[in-house]
């Protein structure tokens, strides 16, 4: 971790040069632990909630060699690219559009706001987040920066552990999650100018939205969307930094990431 951050720490301080380092400071903070490290990332395994239609898959490890027989561990695992926390490319319902491998590290760090609407998820379940849940949280907090990172906890992650919770599907296979609503991520491109945003939930979409506005409002900026984030609980509405490193899988549509929130102490 700390080889990963010194290496992360040089290269922003290089940047410096030509006046685009923001956020060396906080990485100094944590390798001198003076800084918090909450991890957003769900361990994969196949307990994993995946997108329950078409040909999605649960994640499967096999080990293919141990210790004792052939002196080393190893093994190999199958995969959707969308399963577990994960990020969706642009690529993902948008062409013309960066794939997972060709989003470029600047796109992947930055000011992160989470904004809590649990209270209304608890009464509805199909609730989704709309331009005056924005307003009301910058009255509270300020406007979101330019370049942020929008987290959404909507309380999701306590079903994380029963996929039948999580997806929480009727007898119409018809799913039922909070989501983003068109307008609230019109207004976050537009005129917040945010670099991604991120839900604790299955999709960026709400489970009853089947035209998938969200994404294609999301994608066809450019933007990205980080979907099955956990432990959103633990953060505060902001002074938090993202960082976000997903695999890197040539012309592929997202794929898992580990995502730590970085907070001063």
């Amino acid at each position: 971790m700390k080889i990963f951050l010194k290496m992360i720490v040089l290269g922003m301080t290089m940047s410096l040069l030509y006046g685009q380092n923001v956020w060396a400071g906080i990485l100094e903070d944590v390798m001198e632990g003076k800084a918090l490290v909450t991890d957003l990332t769900y361990p994969l395994n196949d307990k994993n909630a995946y997108w329950p239609v078409g040909n999605y898959a649960s994640f499967k490890f096999e080990v293919i060699a141990n210790i004792k027989k052939d002196m080393v561990f190893s093994g190999r695992y199958s995969t959707p690219e969308h399963l577990g926390t994960h990020i969706d490319a642009p690529n993902h319902f948008e062409i013309n559009q960066p794939s997972v491998d060709q989003i470029p590290f600047e796109q992947l760090i930055g000011p992160a706001v989470i904004i809590d609407v649990r209270d209304m998820t608890d009464r509805n379940p199909d609730y989704t987040f709309s331009q005056s849940d924005i307003l009301l949280w910058e009255k509270a907090n300020g406007q979101i920066p330019d370049g942020s990172i929008v987290l959404l906890n909507t309380g999701w992650s306590r079903r994380w552990n029963n996929f039948e919770d999580y997806k929480n599907m009727d007898s119409n296979s018809r799913m039922h999650f909070p989501g983003y609503s068109k307008e609230a991520a019109a207004f976050l491109v537009e005129k917040r100018h945010i670099k991604g945003i991120g839900i604790d939930t299955l999709s960026g979409d709400c489970g009853s939205c089947s035209d998938f506005k969200v994404h294609h409002i999301m994608n066809g900026a450019g933007k990205f969307i980080l979907e099955n984030v956990a432990t959103l609980d633990m953060l505060p509405p902001k002074g938090v930094t993202l960082i976000i490193a997903p695999i890197k899988i040539e012309g592929g549509s997202g794929g898992q990431c580990r995502i730590w929130a970085l907070l001063p102490k």
